[in-house]
């Protein structure tokens, strides 16, 4: 099955391309996704190898500023089962969990941020989910808008 493109959204105080890359091995779990859209892709849709374009929300300014690949699918979120974490959910159970994550890896960070603001004023990509219906944590992204983005990243 060929890869996927996928966007997802982390404050940068919170979990920044700085800590992704920082981390053991550049790998992290991707937790605390509490929308069923977005728990659904995560538990049904992403894949390992699949692309992603990380974005750092609620910045100053809001930008796609790096890449990751999945290097695990997706599997419960274990935040969801503990009562001392910000993303508890009393009423999920191991045994019938409700939300789920996937495990990402570092993969490159931008030499320049591609704003909200430029993706929305560009013409190839004025289309995106992340243009439309920027709420949305975890979205699909096109092979072309994906590769569009990097290259602008890229500086090229």
């Amino acid at each position: 099955m060929p890869k996927r493109h996928w966007l997802m959204k982390s404050e940068p105080e919170v979990f920044s391309i700085d800590d992704l890359a920082a981390a053991k091995r550049g790998t992290t779990f991707w937790d605390g996704v509490r929308n069923y859209q977005a728990r659904n892709l995560l538990r049904d849709e992403i894949q390992v190898e699949d692309l992603v374009l990380y974005y750092h929300s609620n910045a100053a300014p809001s930008a796609i500023v790096g890449t990751a690949v999945v290097v695990k699918p997706g599997s419960p979120d274990p935040t969801q089962f503990d009562p001392k974490s910000d993303h508890h959910d009393p009423a999920s159970t191991p045994q019938d969990p409700r939300w789920f994550g996937v495990h990402i890896q570092f993969a490159s960070k931008f030499s320049r941020p591609v704003t909200l603001d430029e993706v929305k004023a560009d013409p190839l990509l004025s289309e995106m989910v992340l243009a439309k219906r920027s709420r949305l944590s975890v979205q699909p992204v096109t092979k072309a808008e994906f590769d569009a983005i990097v290259k602008l990243g890229s500086g090229r």
